[in-house]
């Protein structure tokens, strides 16, 4: 009972820290005398865009079906030529009879389309699956040659590592589409995921170098006495453990290449962070976009460190 007590009162410090917290956003906002607007947000999500439909000649409607929620409109023109044109039924603009000149509008469709903020976020998760793929066969590769006893492997895969480690990422991805770019004529999505890949690619070498040292020597020594090859020995009994160990900081790794992601927009690559910025623009609702820009890369790294999570779980019932 005293221990229940005790966690609620802590419990009751959290929430209490955490309402401060907000409080002294709010008390900030209000001295600098900010107009909140997220009846804006909404709309760069989806949005229900109006497509108005114009006569492509001059002439006379000659018909107006009501088809219940659409409506079809037959135009004659004045050479004798017949088309049908399908709007919404609660945007025609012409009734039967009507005298039409080229450009004028019969009428509009309504179709719900994704905003620049979901088209941003499915570009920044799209260029951090496919770059975190690519680091990780890349790491893998490297991480097994920093390991290797061939002298010319292994001080390839030193200089790679730290080469790609002692340089920002932002310089990399300048030199990959400004240079590398116009050298071999890349488009800027190539460029962006390529430098994130090799960026992720050195981490990930480190990390599956650890991995493969922290299994005893002894495993090796045991897989080739029963006539296992050293790629054997290494694919079926030292990497599935090291893979086990290292899990978490790979976790931490790939969670970091989502938020390194966001340099991409640098190179004129609409992720989110770009199509926030331009949200910005047209809004002026500069807080509460950069709020929800936060969430949602929030949003994508609470997801992946659930699903590692759950995948360390599932991995701890074979120990």
């Amino acid at each position: 009972m005293k221990i229940i007590n005790k966690n609620i009162s802590w419990h009751f410090l959290t929430a209490f820290i955490l309402f401060m917290m907000c409080a002294g956003l709010w008390v900030a906002t209000k001295k600098i005398d900010y107009t909140w607007r997220w009846n804006r947000v909404p709309q760069y999500f989806i949005y229900n865009n109006e497509e108005l439909i114009p006569t492509p000649f001059d002439g006379v409607v000659a018909s107006v079906s009501n088809l219940g929620d659409q409506t079809q409109i037959k135009v004659v023109g004045q050479q004798g030529e017949e088309k049908i044109f399908t709007v919404d039924s609660n945007a025609v603009e012409v009734s039967e009879g009507e005298d039409l000149f080229e450009g004028d509008y019969l009428g509009a469709v309504f179709e719900w389309r994704a905003g620049p903020l979901l088209k941003g976020l499915w570009v920044t998760l799209w260029i951090s699956a496919v770059a975190s793929v690519f680091g990780m066969i890349i790491g893998l590769v490297t991480g097994l040659c920093r390991v290797s006893n061939n002298p010319t492997l292994r001080g390839l895969s030193v200089t790679y590592i730290e080469l790609i480690r002692g340089t920002p990422l932002l310089v990399q991805l300048f030199i990959f589409y400004f240079f590398l770019g116009t050298v071999l004529d890349i488009s800027r999505i190539v460029a962006g995921v390529s430098a994130l890949a090799i960026f992720a690619g050195a981490y990930v070498a480190e990390i599956i170098r650890a991995g493969i040292q922290s299994i005893p020597k002894g495993q090796m020594e045991a897989a080739r006495s029963l006539g296992m090859t050293v790629p054997q020995a290494m694919i079926y009994i030292i990497l599935p453990q090291a893979f086990k160990r290292t899990l978490p900081p790979l976790a931490g790794q790939f969670i970091s290449l989502i938020k390194d992601s966001s340099l991409v927009s640098i190179i004129a690559i609409t992720d989110l962070t770009k199509s926030g910025r331009e949200v910005i623009t047209s809004t002026f609702a500069t807080f509460e976009i950069w709020f929800v820009v936060a969430f949602l890369y929030l949003m994508l790294t609470s997801v992946l460190s659930q699903v590692i999570a759950w995948v360390e779980r599932r991995l701890s019932v074979s120990d």
